[in-house]
């Protein structure tokens, strides 16, 4: 103890104040290494004598009853239906945010990277229908088309203080719209059939929170009950039930109940009878009066910060570092059979993703961004040129989390596709990391740190 203040062996460990957006790629960079070793575990354990167990334990029935109803998902699909629907959730906040706070806010500075998120989307999926014109391996042009974000900013975060903060910036920019676009084309494009009394619910339900939202109701326990239940009404209309995920995220207000102003005076004036409080001893633990006031303080904090930013606060620690290494896990074990390697690369769907992420993706986002520049719609963000925005494209490339998801969504019942598809977006991702690292290492000077 030294000046009052007990301090434990790795309390100081986490006494480093970040900035949102340096906590937000510390996070992102952690999570894709973790990801990436989880990808590799999958990949050994499916190409191992535990391959058949990996199997029987993801195809597990889990249900759920109450009273005489009730329904059962395999172990993969509450993963991929329950799991996912944190990880979208978190993923509507960050765009939320950046909406209305960040490098979305501003029409001007939005455009730049909003038109290299269209490009990025709309070339890769010509890509794969070239390739893929018609038939059941047409379902997967949607593959191609998203990019993950943990994976490229983690790769960006290996090149350190060379590669210019604007450059990080603009990759999770156009990351996010990406991921936006790409919720859209799931629920538009990847929904087989609707049930409309379960999605009349979802309706009523989704009424429900935009009117606690109007309400002032700040508090999460509404919005989590609520939630529940319209992930519930999702999964049985035939719209993917992670959608709701997205919609719970758009209805959390964004707005705190203490302005700044008002929180300080309410500091000030807990200050003032904290001192009187002392009086009665220093001891917290039998000091009624001062815990009293400690509580109210407490409760002014959370106050004082927005609903929506608590949210994704809480939530991003454990859909980075749990959620989307299961969804790892469980989504990329692909049997590799060496022998017909050959017949796998040149199958048509494996052929369309990596067209569509190797070369798609960086013609995409270069040329949209390229044509913004030119007509002078936008200009490039301080200190960079199109050698470091073909890096990015390079690095859009990596399309693990979304497309192995879209993948799920566009073959069911399809393994051998499946395979396939899986095996273009493992393959492609790890060029594209590899070359968008090589290429911004060879194209960023050492030492820089501010753009």
């Amino acid at each position: 103890m030294a000046n009052g203040i007990h301090h434990s062996p790795w309390e100081k460990a986490f006494d480093r104040l970040l900035s949102p957006l340096e906590e937000f790629i510390h996070r992102q960079t952690t999570s894709g290494v973790l990801l990436m070793i989880c990808a590799v575990i999958a990949l050994v354990i499916a190409n191992s004598p535990l391959r058949d167990e990996y199997e029987h334990f993801l195809h597990t029935e889990i249900g759920l009853s109450f009273g005489g109803a009730g329904f059962s998902l395999s172990i993969h699909h509450w993963i991929n239906e329950a799991l996912m629907a944190l990880f979208f959730l978190v993923m509507g906040l960050e765009l939320k945010r950046e909406l209305l706070v960040g490098e979305l806010s501003s029409p001007r500075q939005a455009l730049l990277p909003i038109m290299a998120a269209i490009g990025g989307m709309l070339v890769p999926a010509l890509c794969y229908v070239v390739l893929n014109p018609d038939g059941p391996a047409a379902k997967g042009w949607g593959i191609p088309m998203a990019t993950d974000i943990a994976f490229a900013i983690g790769a960006l975060s290996l090149l350190g203080p060379r590669v210019p903060k604007n450059l990080i910036t603009f990759l999770i920019a156009l990351a996010i719209v990406d991921d936006l676009g790409a919720v859209a084309v799931i629920a538009l494009f990847y929904t087989a059939s609707l049930n409309l009394a379960a999605l009349a619910w979802a309706g009523v339900l989704t009424l429900l929170l935009a009117v606690l939202n109007l309400g002032g109701v700040r508090h999460a326990l509404p919005y989590i009950i609520v939630g529940i239940l319209l992930w519930a009404a999702m999964l049985a209309s035939g719209i993917h039930a992670t959608i709701a995920g997205i919609v719970v995220a758009f209805v959390i207000p964004i707005r705190p109940k203490f302005e700044p102003a008002h929180f300080l005076d309410r500091v000030q004036g807990l200050t003032v009878k904290m001192q009187y409080a002392l009086a009665d001893g220093s001891d917290i633990i039998h000091n009624h009066g001062f815990r009293t006031l400690v509580n109210s303080l407490g409760n002014g904090v959370t106050l004082v910060q927005a609903p929506a930013q608590r949210a994704e606060n809480t939530l991003h620690l454990p859909v980075a570092y749990l959620v989307i290494p299961i969804f790892a896990l469980a989504n990329a074990g692909i049997p590799v059979d060496f022998a017909a390697f050959g017949n796998t690369l040149g199958n048509p769907i494996t052929l369309g993703v990596l067209a569509g992420l190797l070369l798609g993706k960086p013609l995409g986002i270069v040329g949209l961004t390229w044509l913004t520049v030119t007509m002078r719609w936008a200009s490039l963000p301080t200190g960079l040129d199109m050698r470091h925005i073909f890096g990015v494209g390079l690095l859009g490339g990596i399309g693990f989390t979304m497309s192995i998801f879209i993948a799920d969504l566009g073959f069911v019942n399809r393994p051998e596709d499946l395979l396939m598809a899986k095996t273009g977006i493992l393959l492609a991702s790890a060029i594209a990391g590899l070359g968008g690292y090589f290429w911004l290492r060879a194209h960023t000077g050492e030492g820089v740190v501010e753009a």
